[in-house]
């Protein structure tokens, strides 16, 4: 039996005729104006390109499946953790950060680790890294970061000096600076490396109890590393690597798992902790708060197109679901706008309504927003658009309600860290329990990038570093010439 044929149309559903000669006056006459289709394919073709996400343009994406496996139900009322074995769907984006859409998947670079999990009581989208920290602890910073990874206004080229010395002026970034070079800083692949919420969140249970928490994707492939000559041999002969090693591993049926696990801290040991554990650039040592097993993460269905899931795919630290919310973490306060913003800017106002994007629990999207940009649904049909009113639409539930937070203070710009040594501490102990050969490849890196920076950031930089451990400052040194 002969299939169906399909017949070409335009977008209003006209069949076109013709796909492959526009219409002209005589054989060599000139376009004609009412050559609409041809107008339509040009018009559209000029407009295919929305704007590239200024970080974490590049990316990779899957479909899958969270698993629970534990019972932290004494932690957090949301129902996504409601009970052991309960499944439910969720889809990730895998990022560089730095890089544009069309750079290589193998370079140096922190990876983005973004999930979106599909609760019946609306989205939760836990947006993180590969790494557990980051080069700045105040969002103030973040632009003039950015700037620093990206091209020089001049050249137009990637820049070590911009980068080097901006580090070398903000201590802070040490520790992620010791793991960005460290063999970690460029993954085998994407199944291969950890994944973190790296800000400090918080649960709250079914008694109004608030905890704060950190979440720890740990991969089950095992932690695997490329070389730099390998990373670099590969930028050139198969710059989508690790695009297309997820999706053919997903594709024949190796799917990618991960174990989630929870660090807890009840709310009032914040107040005397040893590290403000609102502090982005640090970690909660497991010795103090050991990790607690949640559940499983499975990648296991490829996206049908890129565009619609991957790149149009909008995640947002704003999207917590009851049980799960914030923190003082300064970079997650304001990321909780700048995400948001970002999305309306690139998709614009109705973004969630994105199929990728949409909840799955359809009784959770009873929002008053009506009309904007692309608005492809009902548009809320005859209902009423706007609260209070008298004729049936949603209403507030303060069930839902979080305990209070206590503030208190003086309005000013603080800064975070405890003491005087606080950048240096951390990055010393991560420095300290790296092998010999993890230590001998880290100062490799690390020189064969300062080389190329002037004298003046070089000796700033060993300075930090030698305060971290006078070995790794001297093994830096002795690898660019320096006494």
């Amino acid at each position: 039996m002969s299939e169906k044929k399909k017949i070409l149309t335009t977008s209003a559903g006209i069949p076109v005729p013709d796909n492959q000669t526009s219409m002209t006056a005589g054989k060599r006459g000139p376009v004609l104006l009412q050559d609409h289709y041809l107008q339509e394919k040009l018009a559209h073709f000029n407009r295919e390109r929305i704007p590239e996400r200024v970080v974490h343009a590049k990316a990779a994406g899957a479909h899958g499946t969270f698993t629970v496996t534990n019972d932290i139900k004494k932690y957090t009322k949301a129902k996504i953790f409601s009970k052991v074995g309960k499944k439910i769907q969720m889809f990730g984006r895998f990022s560089t950060v730095a890089g544009e859409k069309g750079s290589s998947d193998t370079v140096r670079d922190v990876r983005g680790f973004a999930l979106k999990f599909y609760t019946e009581e609306g989205n939760w989208d836990l947006v993180g890294n590969n790494t557990p920290v980051f080069f700045i602890r105040d969002a103030i910073k973040f632009p003039d970061f950015i700037h620093t990874q990206k091209r020089d206004p001049q050249t137009n080229c990637k820049s070590d000096v911009m980068q080097w010395d901006f580090w070398s002026q903000v201590p802070e970034a040490l520790h992620q600076v010791t793991i960005l070079f460290s063999d970690r800083g460029i993954p085998q692949g994407i199944p291969f490396m950890n994944g973190y919420g790296c800000h400090t969140f918080s649960f709250i249970n079914a008694k109004n109890e608030r905890f704060w928490v950190k979440f720890h994707f740990k991969t089950q492939q095992g932690i695997q590393c490329m070389t730099p000559a390998e990373a670099n041999k590969l930028a050139g002969e198969d710059p989508d690597f690790h695009t297309h090693q997820l999706f053919e591993s997903i594709k024949k049926g190796d799917y990618p798992k991960w174990t989630l696990s929870v660090q807890i801290m009840p709310e009032l040991e914040a107040d005397n902790y040893q590290w403000n554990p609102f502090d982005l650039t640090k970690v909660w040592p497991h010795g103090d708060y050991p990790l607690i097993e949640v559940g499983v993460m499975e990648l296991n269905r490829n996206p049908i197109n890129y565009f619609a899931e991957v790149e149009q795919a909008a995640f947002s630290p704003s999207n917590v679901v009851p049980g799960i919310s914030f923190s003082p973490d300064k970079m997650l306060q304001a990321r909780i706008f700048s995400y948001t913003d970002a999305h309306r800017y690139r998709l614009g106002s109705n973004f969630e309504r994105l199929p990728i994007n949409a909840p799955h629990a359809t009784k959770v999207q009873n929002p008053y927003q009506r009309d904007g940009h692309m608005r492809f649904d009902d548009n809320g049909g005859p209902g009423p658009n706007y609260e209070p009113n008298s004729f049936g639409g949603a209403k507030e539930d303060h069930s839902y309600d979080e305990p209070p937070l206590k503030l208190f203070g003086d309005a000013a710009r603080y800064e975070q860290k405890r003491g005087v040594d606080d950048d240096y501490i951390q990055p010393g102990n991560l420095y300290r329990i790296m092998s010999a050969k993890q230590q001998k490849e880290l100062i490799e890196n690390i020189t064969k990038s300062l080389k190329k920076v002037p004298s003046a950031i070089q000796e700033r930089m060993i300075g930090h570093f030698s305060k971290a451990d006078k070995a790794y400052g001297n093994g830096i040194a002795k690898g660019l010439g320096l006494s």
